[in-house]
């Protein structure tokens, strides 16, 4: 018998019990959904924390804290730089040093307080560092702030209970409103000598206001000096990076003024962030990346999705034992036809794969139905459940949160445990189809 005959017998046969069929399909179809939908939300939820991660920071960053040598950590200087910039694959390597007191600026009637860092303005610019108005600085009494610098100058006859709303902002009427390139600022700097305070006013000019964060809740009120400037507050405190001594303290701290505070090194592109990583540990560098974040994440959620796989297949499972019932009522069934096959000369293989087509038919037309309800119980799912969460509960989710994702791997796995569980179920009654007695099958004694 031809496979194209085969084919033709098995729908001839399979019309026969329209119902039976359609209720083995469903149970199939159903177990294939509740795997797909289960294992998407561990798909969904590493999908989010991934998205998260890679928004919230450049990929392609390597944190370098410092070196290990000899059980001691040193921070990292001018030679370590350049060894950098030597890897293969480097793309930029950012070095800033931060001055150890509190900047405290003032524009008119304005006033705040800022981080004050002194960077490698072509490293930043290599690295993506843009800005949102103005220039990059070209001289040393030139600055370049934060994107929210502006809005944290308050006004200095402003009461501190009423100075900031419930978000901790400054309220709007009592922030600086006027365009900031262009203007003075003056950055105030402090010692102690013999316990009296003394204070240092140095004039910068703004021209030019750093690029608004990627994401909302992130903050940048930054003020980037020259080294110029930093080393004028170094001349005038006689210490390094501007640090205040205290109340008695004859040396200064120990703080090399010739190391970085934070170096950063970016890749050209996101596969080559694990062969500098490699690179900077064989040189006792500490490393530490958003791809190796990521590993962690992947090795628990890859934990976790085959768990999620595994419970949905005892669905399956479940489904297999309707499979096997229709499988077994067919031969018995069909024992005649199964006895004339036999009578005409059709071997015990041909009878067997006629069974097994049968149950894979049953398989895949539940897989394929089970494939498209997982795909809109997952649009439901993540179009629902936040409107629930958020009336039931009160609370606002995260933006971008995605409880069911179903990648193009899920349905294939899906699909091929299926066959495997149905080929598994139809294939005992395709062997007892085999042992059939013509004689008994003809008198309709099975």
């Amino acid at each position: 018998m031809k496979l194209k005959d085969q084919f033709r017998f098995v729908r001839q046969n399979m019309k026969k019990n329209k119902t039976r069929l359609f209720m083995t399909i469903l149970a199939t179809a159903m177990g294939c959904a509740f795997l797909i939908v289960l294992a998407s939300v561990g798909f969904g939820l590493h999908k989010t924390i991934i998205k998260g991660m890679t928004e919230d920071r450049a990929v392609t960053e390597i944190e370098v804290p410092g070196k290990e040598e000899n059980g001691t950590f040193l921070p990292l200087t001018d030679k370590d730089i350049k060894y950098f910039e030597s890897i293969d694959n480097v793309k930029a390597v950012t070095r800033r040093q931060v001055l150890m007191q509190q900047g405290n600026y003032e524009i008119d009637n304005y006033q705040t307080s800022a981080e004050t860092i002194v960077t490698h303005v072509p490293s930043e610019v290599k690295a993506g560092f843009e800005l949102s108005k103005g220039r990059l600085p070209e001289a040393d009494n030139e600055i370049v702030v934060g994107y929210d610098f502006v809005e944290s100058l308050a006004n200095k006859d402003a009461k501190q209970e009423e100075l900031y709303d419930e978000t901790g902002k400054v309220k709007e009427e009592f922030r600086y409103t006027k365009d900031l390139v262009g203007k003075q600022l003056n950055l105030t700097v402090i010692q102690y000598v013999d316990g009296q305070e003394q204070k240092k006013v140095i004039p910068l000019t703004v021209v030019g206001i750093g690029k608004k964060p990627g994401r909302e809740w992130m903050i940048d009120q930054n003020v980037f000096i020259s080294e110029k400037t930093l080393s004028e507050i170094e001349e005038f405190t006689g210490t390094p990076r501007g640090m205040i001594k205290s109340q008695g303290e004859e040396e200064s701290p120990e703080v090399d003024s010739q190391s970085y505070d934070y170096v950063k090194i970016y890749a050209v592109n996101l596969e080559a962030v694990q062969a500098i990583t490699d690179s900077l540990k064989q040189e006792n560098y500490p490393t530490y990346s958003v791809v190796s974040e990521m590993e962690e994440v992947n090795k628990v959620f890859t934990v976790i999705k085959a768990g999620l796989i595994f419970v949905g297949t005892i669905a399956i499972l479940i489904a297999s034992i309707g499979i096997y019932n229709t499988m077994t009522m067919a031969v018995t069934e069909r024992a005649p036809d199964i006895g004339i096959m036999k009578a005409i000369g059709a071997n015990p293989g041909t009878i067997k794969r006629i069974f097994l087509l049968e149950s894979s038919y049953i398989g895949i037309a539940g897989a394929f139905i089970g494939t498209i309800v997982s795909y809109g119980l997952s649009y439901i799912v993540n179009y629902l459940l936040p409107i629930i969460i958020s009336s039931s509960f009160g609370q606002e989710l995260p933006e971008g949160l995605m409880f069911s994702y179903i990648p193009v791997t899920l349905p294939l796995i899906c699909v091929i445990i299926c066959y495997a569980v149905t080929i598994l179920s139809g294939y005992r009654p395709a062997q007892r189809a085999t042992r059939v007695d013509v004689l008994k099958a003809l008198r309709r004694e099975v």
